[in-house]
């Protein structure tokens, strides 16, 4: 049976590790599976007593009168080794002459990689952007700023289809060099990194390259890791990019993560950079929104402000006509009939962008009995409802109490899912109607993350008053943020009783405990700050 293989062996191991066979010698092909675990020092001579016990070795190694050096006797003799759940067994291929006295082996893989206990994927690992043993090299980057980097066809194709088919499927072409144009260099590596080494190297600015790398040679876990990344990095600054890239890459987890950001905090998203940035579908489905939580004029600035830019990725001159015509049909998804007349007139009106006519017939559908009919939607966005969360019981006041002297009154408190504060309810006067004037804060770990100072009148019931703030802020879950005011004004007020550490507010579970900021009386039992006031 030998006789047939001989040729192959010759070839195919004195071609990869320099092993030269012998014509009319027969050799022994020893596949010898290896554990982690330890194994007792056996010698030939207590190879019997195993085989009394019924757990001996197999016959070809009863024949076999050669001691063998080291670990390969002892794994080459003990002919079962207990398993590790941990590890798989791994196979190392021994290539014996029976005939030399010395019975010494031909070939010991393990000497020619990493030690056993790394495992395959640290043997992958070196061959990790490695010259050696590359038999294809990839050409990646945009004309100007390419990067070759070299590959292992072998290793490519187990980590990705795609590399599969395009070396070894029926269509497959034998070339040495691939040009992809389309992706980054530094994406494309992060790409070959986890393929290779099992590692996920991330970075903000190169993470939307790495994903479209993984969705394009279809590395799921990968694309998944990005998401995550993003999900994470989520911000009113990077929504809008996030949302087109998203629907891009058809994600549905990240596209809802993202509406819950611009819809809570619309304002900011609208006025960021990369709102600027994103493609005229994105731009429509944004100015359709009915949850959009926005003025109207803020709205109707960053489509103007998109307009401009769009323009110039156009090399179009910033005329009015032109970014009229760049926003097409989208500019009547501005809802500018629901304006404050104000803002419609210092605003919209002598922008430009709307004709003659249009901003006649939206002055009358301000003022007329008999409206005009408007392209314009007319009908006011529904934004979101804020909901309110309140961890007192019941409240009091007393003749000598609460009074406030300059001093801070300030809860902590966390929740079990994002939310985005939109501001505080406080108490006002015990005593009739008053005015107080409040600031307001927002902190995580001593990080201011929002604030205002503002004014609130109170009416003596012991109703609570809202406080904005300017914009809301986003609140992670499992983590405590500090809430506090500082109050001026009628130093006697209302003040809660009976407070509670855990308050179920519709799916969100807010949890509170002492600060140690509040040196004005306010606690989990009592004290000021009855409400939390936010989007979910």
């Amino acid at each position: 049976m030998l006789c047939p293989l001989l040729p192959f062996l010759r070839f195919s191991f004195s071609a990869s590790l320099g092993i030269t066979f012998s014509p009319g010698r027969s050799y022994t092909i020893l596949l010898l599976s290896l554990t982690r675990r330890p194994c007792p020092d056996l010698g030939p001579g207590k190879t019997q007593q195993r085989q009394a016990k019924g757990d001996g070795p197999s016959q070809d190694c009863a024949r076999s009168t050669s001691p063998l050096p080291g670990k390969l006797w002892r794994q080459r003799c003990l002919g079962r080794a207990p398993r590790l759940a941990s590890r798989p067994r791994q196979s190392v291929l021994c290539v014996r002459v029976p005939a030399d006295p010395a019975g010494r082996f031909l070939l010991n893989c393990p000497g020619l990689f990493p030690r056993l206990s790394s495992g395959h994927d640290v043997r992958n690992a070196v061959m990790f952007n490695n010259d050696l043993m590359a038999d294809v090299h990839f050409v990646v980057g945009p004309p100007g700023g390419t990067q070759r980097l070299p590959g292992h066809k072998y290793v490519l194709a187990v980590g990705s289809s795609v590399f599969h088919a395009m070396f070894y499927g029926e269509l497959a072409e034998d070339k040495d060099e691939i040009r992809i144009p389309d992706v980054e260099p530094a994406a494309f590596l992060a790409m070959l990194k986890y393929i290779y080494c099992d590692e996920i190297d991330l970075a903000a600015d190169t993470v939307l390259a790495t994903l479209y790398a993984a969705k394009k040679y279809i590395v799921p876990h990968l694309a998944r890791a990005c998401v995550n990344f993003l999900e994470t990095s989520l911000s009113a600054k990077n929504a809008c990019v996030l949302l087109s890239q998203s629907c891009l890459f058809e994600e549905p987890d990240l596209t809802q993560r993202c509406w819950e950001v611009i819809d809570a905090q619309a304002e900011l998203a609208l006025k960021s950079e990369g709102f600027c940035d994103i493609d005229f579908q994105t731009l429509e489905s944004i100015l359709r929104r009915e949850t959009l939580n926005a003025k109207e004029i803020v709205v109707f600035e960053a489509a103007l402000n998109w307009a401009e830019v769009e323009c110039q990725r156009q090399e179009l001159s910033l005329s009015i006509e032109n970014k009229r015509k760049v926003l097409g049909k989208a500019l009547y998804l501005i809802r500018i009939p629901t304006m404050a007349l104000d803002d419609f007139a210092n605003g919209a009106a002598q922008s430009g962008v709307l004709t003659l006519n249009e901003t006649n017939d939206i002055f009358l559908w301000y003022t007329a009995a008999k409206k005009p009919e408007l392209e314009f939607v007319s009908n006011a966005r529904k934004g979101l409802v804020p909901q309110r969360c309140h961890r007192f019981q019941s409240c009091a006041y007393r003749s000598n109490q609460w009074r406030y002297r300059g001093r801070c009154d300030s809860i902590q408190f966390a929740v079990d899912k994002r939310v985005f504060i939109a501001g505080f309810g406080l108490y006002g006067s015990s005593c009739g109607s008053a005015e107080y004037s409040a600031k307001i804060e927002l902190k995580r770990q001593g990080v201011i993350l929002g604030q205002n100072l503002s004014k609130y009148f109170s009416d003596g019931s012991s109703n609570t008053f809202p406080v904005w703030f300017e914009y809301p802020v986003q609140i992670e879950p499992d983590t405590f943020y500090t809430a506090s005011v500082i109050l001026d004004g009628n130093e006697l007020s209302y003040f809660g009783q009976e407070g509670m550490t855990e308050v179920q507010c519709g799916k969100v579970t807010v949890q509170f405990q002492c600060s140690s900021d509040s040196t004005n009386g306010t606690g989990v039992q009592g004290g000021q700050i009855p409400e939390l006031i936010f989007y979910a």
